[in-house]
């Protein structure tokens, strides 16, 4: 059962809408199921003389008054909104039921408490099996305002429990970072435009792809505007600098503020993440370009271990952080996983944000390779695939952290990340570990191979030299060898850097660590020189490949 809190100004408009025929005609049998007094509430659904002018007097009584009481000047924002669905699967609802529902929901929001006499005024309309709208005008009998505050997480929390009492589908409950449903009205208009998504959506996974590509908050700007997006920065009449925004689909009309996308990004929240022009880091070219790739899979893994150090704050930073990877991972990847990683960046958007304040700057690192990663050429092999499974075990570990700390929506949202990461990495994986199992150096090199396993690992030697993955180790091995690196070594190191008691795998585990380190032998033939003058700027790419954006696409909205 979802409730969905809004406010407005205009009483006599909302109820065309609720007694109307709805923007399809999909709306059937509109009438009241509740009130404040039903016996008081003409109901234009039931009754032929009741108009809906009458009834946007009755409710407006309170409003009437204490507008005379101010000089003709009406409250602010007096006309409260509270859709409350059932959840696709549930039972139907009797009228009866539904009028249960409302009654709970104006008590628990502190719109009409029970027992209250001098209680707001309000009414609940059916026009639909699966839901009701709640409207309320929020002036008391004693001219005062009710106290709503946090009205939207109250509702909720009593949701849930009528859920529970009548039976129904055991929704998550939130904690207030959870961006806005689309209305009926945007659903309507995207459905006639023939678009999958709405506006709002579609501007929100825009947002955090671009936010997740460029390096301040005026390429931000920038990076939308060149993408046909049209954007209105705020300026504040106090200090005369840009303190908000609204975003519009091209072509559109209806805008959009960034907190009412998704909370995190507002324009505050950005500024917290995306510095200004003249302070912002530029991305630098590495002297090798697996190097962008190979500090990634570092940035990612160090991230996992910090998911389990004990501090919230850091943690959250690096979950934020964490979501630009997956953004810039789906850019950096083209082909058949493309489309898997899209939906694991779009998931795990809900995941990163939590009411937990998040620590930006212990995050540096890995916003730092989500930034690089964005400009790093495309390379097919082990190596990106070694990212993808390190981004993997992120998503997991992820899931577990939210679970931990009761985040029902972030972790059911995180497994959803996983289950794409999960599907893309298979598709990825088995053909290059099939291609390296079939290159399998010579037994005597394996044997070998197997001892400084079992010198290097004593403990997980068995599980190890079991794993079908094995033979795809040792050729990463060889390789490895081949690079300038000991095999003994090499694996004490990389297993060394974090427990493999919990990997169903451990061969594949260590042959995607071993795959991410660099080549010894090219790194030493690399002259300072060299070094220094290949750290220069990177030159920018082209906008509409940073954030994957296809040409056609910039029109949608027309």
């Amino acid at each position: 059962m979802v409730p969905d809190v809004s406010t407005g100004s205009d009483t006599r408009g909302l109820i065309n809408y609720l007694f109307g025929k709805g923007w399809r005609d999909e709306h059937t049998d509109p009438h009241i199921v509740a009130a404040w007094d039903m016996a008081g509430a003409p109901d234009p659904g039931r009754d032929p003389e009741a108009t809906y002018t009458q009834l946007a007097n009755r409710l407006d009584h309170h409003v009437d008054l204490r507008t005379r009481e101010l000089g003709g000047k009406k409250p602010p924002q007096h006309v409260w909104h509270c859709p409350v669905r059932t959840a696709p699967g549930d039972r139907y609802l009797a009228d009866t039921e539904w009028a249960e529902v409302a009654r709970r929901v104006v008590a628990a929001t502190g719109i009409a408490p029970e027992g209250d006499e001098k209680a707001c005024r309000w009414i609940a309309v059916r026009h639909a099996d699966d839901h009701i709208h709640i409207l309320a005008t929020t002036v008391r009998a004693d001219g005062r305002r009710p106290r709503t505050n946090r009205d939207g997480w109250r509702a909720q929390k009593e949701c849930r429990k009528i859920e529970a009492e009548f039976g129904l589908r055991r929704l998550k409950p939130g904690d207030l970072t959870a961006p806005r449903t689309p209305t009926g009205a945007e659903r309507a208009k995207a459905e006639r435009q023939g678009q999958d998504v709405t506006a709002r959506e579609w501007l929100r996974e825009q947002a955090y792809a671009v936010a997740a590509a460029v390096h301040s908050i005026d390429d931000y700007f920038t990076v939308l505007g060149s993408l046909g997006i049209q954007v209105k920065p705020r300026i504040s009449t106090k200090t005369g600098e840009v303190d908000g925004y609204s975003l519009a689909a091209p072509g559109d009309t209806v805008w959009y503020g960034g907190s009412k996308l998704a909370p995190d990004l507002s324009y505050n929240r950005l500024t917290e993440r995306l510095p200004t022009q003249e302070v912002a880091d530029r991305p630098q070219q590495a002297a090798d370009p697996a190097d962008s790739w190979r500090r990634t899979e570092s940035a990612v893994r160090t991230a996992r271990t910090v998911l389990d150090a004990g501090d919230d704050a850091v943690a959250q930073g690096h979950l934020e952080a964490f979501g630009d990877i997956l953004h810039n991972l789906a850019r950096a990847i083209p082909g058949p996983h493309q489309e898997q990683l899209q939906a694991a960046a779009q998931a795990f958007n809900r995941a990163r944000r939590s009411a937990i304040r998040a620590d930006h700057q212990a995050a540096t690192e890995l916003r730092r390779a989500a930034k690089e990663l964005a400009y790093a050429p495309n390379l097919p092999g082990g190596l990106v695939i070694a990212v993808l499974f390190a981004a993997l075990h992120v998503a997991r570990a992820a899931v577990k952290w939210h679970e931990q700390r009761g985040h029902e929506q972030q972790a059911a949202a995180a497994e959803q990340a996983v289950r794409h990461l999960q599907d893309s990495y298979q598709q990825a994986a088995e053909p290059v570990l099939a291609g390296l199992t079939r290159r399998a150096p010579r037994p005597q090199t394996v044997q070998r191979f197997e001892a400084a396993v079992r010198q290097a690992v004593p403990d997980h030697a068995d599980r190890i030299l079991t794993d079908p993955a094995w033979l795809a180790l040792a050729t990463t091995l060889a390789r490895a060898e081949s690079a300038g690196h000991n095999p003994r070594h090499l694996l004490a190191e990389v297993s060394a850097r974090r427990e493999l008691d919990s990997a169903e795998r451990p061969a594949e585990v260590l042959n995607w660590r071993i795959t991410a380190q660099p080549n010894k032998r090219a790194q030493a033939a690399r002259t300072p020189n060299t070094l220094n003058t290949t750290r220069a700027t990177q030159a920018p790419q082209p906008v509409a490949t940073l954030v994957n954006i296809r040409p056609e696409e910039r029109g949608r909205c027309r």
